[in-house]
């Protein structure tokens, strides 16, 4: 069997699974925390929808690699820039994507409806992204580093339309309450 070797940026990136969970299951609170502050419902989850859940992931992952990329520079440590913001970008979908098939997977086909089953599914997406962030980040990438921002930059504007103005789809939907975004709809 082939050992595993992991170089200081992959080691970095697998740290942050457990600061991605904590600091996502924080954010979980927050809205509620600030009394229900417009501009905090632009970063946490406003309702308990599933498209309101992936902020737990967004920004920490965002902050995150952007953060791990600025530490790295000001260390000395050169990072492969394109490479870096593709795996960051890889990392967010790679989770955002989890969260949702598995949410609705194990809720829709087998009726599950379970707190724990909601934390792990968030550790384990978590864990899946960084591992495909690291993954990305070893092979490279060679479009330039602005294409993965400008997507995170979209990305990051339709969570914040999507809080202001979500569609009426069950992914913005609270289970629980009916309303959609900031407004309850």
């Amino acid at each position: 069997m082939k050992a595993i070797v992991l170089g200081k940026a992959e080691r970095q990136i697998l740290a942050g699974v457990p600061v991605l969970f904590l600091a996502g299951t924080l954010i979980h609170f927050l809205y509620g925390l600030s009394g229900e502050f417009f501009l905090v419902g632009l970063l946490a989850p406003v309702n308990e929808s599933v498209w309101e859940h992936l902020k737990l992931a967004l920004w920490p992952t965002t902050l995150w690699w952007t953060a791990g990329y600025l530490w790295a520079q000001r260390r000395g440590r050169e990072l492969d820039a394109p490479a870096w913001f593709a795996a960051a970008l890889g990392a967010l979908l790679t989770t955002e994507i989890t969260i949702v098939l598995l949410f609705y997977f194990y809720t829709g086909a087998f009726g599950v409806e379970s707190l724990a089953a909601d934390v792990l599914l968030f550790f384990l997406a978590v864990l899946l992204g960084q591992i495909a962030g690291g993954k990305i980040y070893q092979r490279g990438s060679s479009v330039s580093w602005v294409f993965p921002l400008a997507l995170l930059a979209l990305l990051l504007a339709l969570f914040a339309a999507f809080t202001l103005a979500p569609p009426d789809l069950p992914l913005f939907t609270d289970p629980n309450s009916g309303v959609r975004g900031i407004f309850r709809v």
